[in-house]
Formats: structure tokens, sequence, C-alpha cells
């Protein structure tokens, strides 16, 4: 989003494809045992081995990017063009940060598996960049370099290895898309003519890599804020048409909208935000829909502050997670009824099928949900 940004504001699980942050291929090959799948109730958040367990990551940067490929490998990416990865459950982090990227902010990043990655660095014009890498970050190759200073790129997404989007601010009075078909590898952008106009002041909320979601191998959907009404944006043909829809979450303000989107299937997905102003209460901040984001129902009980993250946890019809940064909270029925069962400050969180599911936020902290 390209207004009212200071420095520790909200600027992409990540619902992806398969709604637990990884894409549909990279969930294809994962597994779960069905003794932790029995383990996903209410109980499992209050046992002395549940809840968040902090890992140390030996770094001081503001994770926005998270992408959890199992509960032994995940990627977070950030300020300070910082990129870090572990393949052991969080024990250890290696520093994967592309060479010469200080610079730039990191706010999406989605695993195509275990080993390969595309990251987006957001601001306007040339500071918007997109790189991927294909050995665990060993190597990174610049794939895109914003070259319209109007431009602004937010958040990005993959229906599977191959094809993905990106999402800009509105340029021209609409949301710009950015298309692959080779895994991150190049990319073009859409033609608008599909594309409904943008309100006066809306943009897209890079809090936590979440502004823009897939489900399947063609639907997506874009939230919305900072102007009159929080909207949702809605694509079945990989972003070349898109329907809107207003939903009930606080607007009328550039501080206020929907940061975080999280799909469990085509037809169901949750939404949070509200006010990312400490001082600013954010009631109603979440939202629930049963028919691919063409109506919202305003949640019966919210979380009692502004959430910038969610996540479905996986095998489950009813349990999701929200992330703020005044805390965490867990909802039982779906999105109805939320109920916070940690204090901790995070910006985004996401879920791998086999149920790792991993939270990231400010001054390099990064956990783990135990179980």
């Amino acid at each position: 989003m390209a207004v009212a940004r200071p420095a520790n504001a909200p600027v992409g699980a990540t619902s992806s494809p398969a709604s637990y942050g990884m894409t549909s291929a990279a969930a294809s090959h994962a597994t779960t045992p069905a003794p932790a799948r029995d383990l996903l109730t209410a109980g499992s958040f209050t046992t002395p081995h549940g809840g968040w367990r902090l890992k140390d990551s030996g770094s001081t940067a503001r994770f926005r990017g998270l992408a959890a490929v199992s509960r032994t490998t995940a990627w977070v990416a950030g300020t300070g063009g910082t990129v870090l990865r572990t393949k052991d459950g969080g024990k250890h982090w290696r520093n994967i940060s592309p060479p010469g990227a200080d610079a730039l902010e990191f706010r999406d990043i989605e695993a195509l598996d275990a080993r390969r990655a595309v990251v987006l660095a957001i601001g306007e014009g040339a500071a918007s960049r997109v790189f991927r890498t294909d050995d665990a970050g060993a190597t990174w190759t610049e794939s895109f370099r914003n070259p319209d200073p109007r431009a602004f790129y937010d958040c990005l997404t993959f229906f599977d290895r191959r094809h993905g989007i990106a999402l800009s601010d509105p340029v021209d009075g609409k949301y710009r898309i950015l298309s692959t078909g080779d895994g991150g590898r190049s990319w073009r952008v859409l033609p608008s003519d599909g594309m409904p106009p943008a309100q006066q002041g809306e943009a897209a909320f890079a809090a936590s890599g979440q502004c823009l979601v897939s489900a399947g191998s063609r639907d997506a959907w874009i939230a919305t804020g900072g102007a009159a009404t929080a909207r949702v944006l809605h694509t079945a043909d990989r972003g070349r048409t898109w329907t809107v829809t207003d939903t009930p979450l606080p607007a009328g303000d550039p501080a206020r909208g929907i940061f975080a989107l999280a799909v469990r299937d085509r037809g169901h997905a949750l939404a949070v935000g509200g006010d990312y102003r400490a001082d600013q209460p954010s009631p109603h901040a979440a939202a629930v829909s049963d028919d691919a984001g063409a109506t919202w129902t305003p949640a019966a009980a919210p979380p009692k502050a502004y959430r910038s993250g969610a996540a479905w946890l996986p095998h489950s019809r009813h349990l999701a997670l929200a992330v703020g940064p005044t805390g965490s909270d867990l909802t039982l029925d779906g999105g109805h009824t939320w109920h916070t069962f940690d204090t901790g400050s995070y910006d985004t969180v996401d879920c791998a099928p086999d149920l790792g599911c991993w939270a990231a936020g400010e001054k390099g902290r990064i956990a783990r949900l135990g179980w």
C-alpha cells in the first residue's frame, strides 16, 4: 500500500493453493500421520507444550514474509533484504539473503518446495522486485524489477509450481497484476480490461504476504483497504478478470481495511484486519465467506484487536489462526468466534500440511506451534 506508511506500519498462506502455505504441487508430496490429525482440538493449545514456541532466529529483522513447507522446513523474509531458512524445525536458521539486497523490504515469500522459493520486495518503482532461488538460497536470480514509478507491488501467490501472480496497488485507477508461467523466472503485466475500478484511496496492505492469496489451479483473491469500503476481489482465471464485493470490516481511513485473507478451499475464506494504529480500536475486524468471497458475514466474536495474518489449520474444517502485534487467536467454528491464546507479537502465520504451523514478526521473532 502506497499511502500512510510510517516506519513501523504494515505496508503476502500466506494462504496458498493448498490453503496451508504451500503450493498445491508441494502439498501433494506431504503426508500427515493419522495420530497427528487427531491432535487438532481446542485442548491442543492449553497443554504444557501447546501454543507458540519461540525459536532463536539470530536476527533482528522484522519478518512479514513466511512460507511453511513442513514442521522442519520454513522460510522467512523481512527488512534489510533478509531471508532465513530452517530445515531442522527452527533449531538453526541459515541467512540466505540475496547479495546486495540490504536496502530492500521483503514482504512476501512463496515456497515452491523445500529448495525453490520466490521472494517479493515492496516499494515504489524499482524498489519492487522479485527474486527466485532453485538451490535453497545458495544463489538467487532477480527475475523482475518494476520499471513503472507509479506501481507498488504488495503480495504474490502461486497456483502451482509454474503459475503465479503478483499484485500492485492501483495504477491508472486499477490494480495491476503481474503474471508468471515459468515458476517466477519471468513476469509480464496482464491487461487491465478485466479489473474493476479501484476506489479513491484504495490499496493493498503488504503486512503479512496475505493481501493476495490463491486456492486451486485458477482462483485468487485480493484484500483491500484504505478507502470508504474494505473489499475483496476474486478471479477464477488466474488474474485476467475479476469480480468485487464489499465486506463489513472497518474502513473509511487509510489505516483501516482487510490485512489478510485465508482460503481453506475454493468456497471457504476468512478475512482479518482492522486499524493498524496501536492507539485505535479494531471492532468487527474479522469476517467469513462460504461462497468463494461473493458474500461476507461479520464474525460474531472477532479478535479483540487488529490482526495482520491468518491461516487455516491443516485437515480441519473449523480451526484457524489469526495473529497481530498484540496477540494470536484461535477459532474453533470456522471464523465465527475467536479466542486469544497468546499475547506475543507476530505479523504473519502459515501452516503446512504436516501440521507445521509457523509465525513470524518483529525483532526476529519466529515461532512454531506446539501440540
